[in-house]
């Protein structure tokens, strides 16, 4: 009896310490905005990365930083020439429906995601535009790709490639994902919070947190102070003003570009020497350690200086507003409405302080003779007037925006931003259309001078944006866990990696 007794106690006593200690492995995390879509198709835009991406749904390859190209879904991959790559699959993966992962499933993926004319996906738009693929599917663990035009870097545009089920469907979104990786998609509570929790059957090692709930706060002092109090554990994205604690708080280069893309078709836009009256009246300098934090770079191109093809010959432009006076007045005599009203469009909380940055802007261009109307919008009708069809009555427009490649080449940047049939592109241009295909299909060195070429052509020639910022990222993680941001945390955050203290 005795015995029995103690077995009893210490039955309780273990599930009281288990339920204890599954309590002490959830995290929260504390977004800025609420997630408008939660499909891995769309795991590209930053805050739907940081919930979906290598957490429910894994990538073909994945780009670690420090380590250069990895294994994910893929063991290993070869080519076999004609725009031919051989992806050789991780054997025993298992969806978190209970549902075998195969080579067919990664064909529906691609399938899905890129050339889908029935699902506008993200990834695909942003990532493979212009390329066909066609897919050969081996045996479940061999998969065969076959890209037109061929693309020498195909298993790096791979790492952005997220995985579903074969019978995720080809015309909708999903709103309850599925995918291979080391955690669930268990609730989405509209307003309030995401709520994910371990999958036991990932392939790898079980990660320690064992659950996590991400919650939304636009107020970055707010995002701050429920870490400060042990409300949440990670804050991904907080202002410069309110990284005031060196223990909790990092700051890192993030790989995003801020810019004002012109709406270079749109009279008065249409005119060069108005976009270069743009750029000149804009003191770029003048937001560094004030508006923007130490360590903010002036931009001169759409990817950071470690990207591929990066020219240090391109210069920002210098602050000139007597010469942007001159510019309009030149542009005005020639019969241009230099006085029609143009929209500055921001997205709220799309960066810290960016509803200051704005209202800077706005001031530096109506000072030199521009009629800026400041219009902000949250981040569902933002990317709907972002992006084609845009309106045919829209007026004039300066579209503020953050672009985020941390994988090295300007492949996943330049046909989405700026190729006649790009998605966001607000140019036609033949010569960018040229440089693009021509680079994409390059290989080193002539690669790296194609895409030196366009980055050049597009700030001195076409004068196609306003390059503002290459940014620094500030994140507060709690001291309770051991969580170093990086370069990719804006764009993904997994929780695998996090381990507690």
């Amino acid at each position: 009896m005795r015995s029995l007794t103690m077995t009893a106690v210490g039955a309780v006593l273990a599930l009281t310490a288990g339920t204890a200690y599954a309590q002490d492995r959830n995290v929260t995390i504390v977004l800025s905005e609420e997630l408008e879509l939660v499909d891995p198709c769309m795991a590209s835009q930053s805050n739907i990365g940081r919930v979906v991406l290598q957490n429910i749904a894994e990538t073909v390859t994945e780009l670690v930083p420090g380590e250069g190209l990895q294994p994910r879904l893929a063991t290993s991959w070869e080519d076999r020439g004609d725009g031919t790559w051989r992806f050789n699959l991780r054997e025993g993966v298992k969806f978190s429906d209970g549902s075998d992962f195969t080579a067919a499933d990664v064909a529906h993926s691609i399938a899905r995601t890129i050339n889908n004319d029935a699902l506008v996906c993200e990834i695909g738009a942003k990532y493979f535009g212009g390329m066909e693929l066609t897919t050969n599917v081996v045996d479940d663990t061999t998969l065969d790709v076959t890209v037109d035009p061929p693309q020498p870097i195909l298993p790096l545009l791979m790492s952005t490639l997220t995985v579903v089920p074969e019978d995720a469907p080809m015309d909708s979104y999903v709103t309850t994902p599925v995918g291979t990786g080391p955690y669930t998609f268990d609730e989405y509570n509209r307003g309030q919070n995401i709520k994910l929790s371990a999958n036991n059957d990932w392939w790898a090692q079980s990660p320690e947190v064992t659950g996590a709930t991400y919650v939304f706060r636009a107020d970055s002092a707010v995002r701050a102070a429920m870490v400060e109090t042990g409300e949440a554990e990670i804050a991904p994205n907080i202002s410069v003003q309110d990284a005031t604690n060196p223990d909790t708080d990092f700051s890192y280069p993030n790989s995003e570009t801020v810019y004002i893309r012109i709406d270079v078709g749109n009279p008065p836009l249409d005119d060069k020497r108005v976009r270069e009256a743009l750029n000149l009246a804009i003191d770029r300098e003048a937001f560094l350690g004030t508006i923007m934090p130490d360590g903010t770079e002036l931009a001169s191109a759409i990817n950071v200086p470690t990207t591929l093809g990066s020219n240090p010959d391109i210069k920002p432009y210098a602050y000139d507003p007597d010469r942007a006076r001159t510019l309009l007045e030149e542009a005005k005599a020639d019969g241009v409405d230099t006085g029609a009203e143009i929209e500055l469009i921001g997205r709220t909380n799309n960066f810290g302080n960016v509803l200051e940055t704005l209202e800077a802007i706005q001031s530096m261009l109506q000072d030199v003779g521009f009629n800026i109307d400041l219009q902000m919008y949250e981040v569902a009708e933002w990317i709907d007037i972002y992006s084609k069809p845009f309106a045919e009555d829209r007026k004039p427009q300066l579209f503020t925006a953050m672009h985020d490649n941390a994988n090295g080449d300007p492949v996943f940047s330049m046909y989405f931003k700026y190729h006649s049939d790009g998605l966001q592109s607000a140019i036609e241009d033949p010569k960018v259309d040229e440089l693009i295909t021509k680079a994409t299909a390059a290989t080193g060195d002539e690669r790296a001078a194609l895409w030196s070429e366009l980055f050049a052509y597009l700030q001195e020639d076409v004068i196609s944006d306003i390059m503002l910022f290459h940014m620094v990222g500030f994140s507060r993680v709690s001291d309770t866990i051991d969580f170093k941001p990086t370069i990719r945390t804006n764009s993904e955050l997994q929780l695998s990696q996090i381990s507690f203290k």
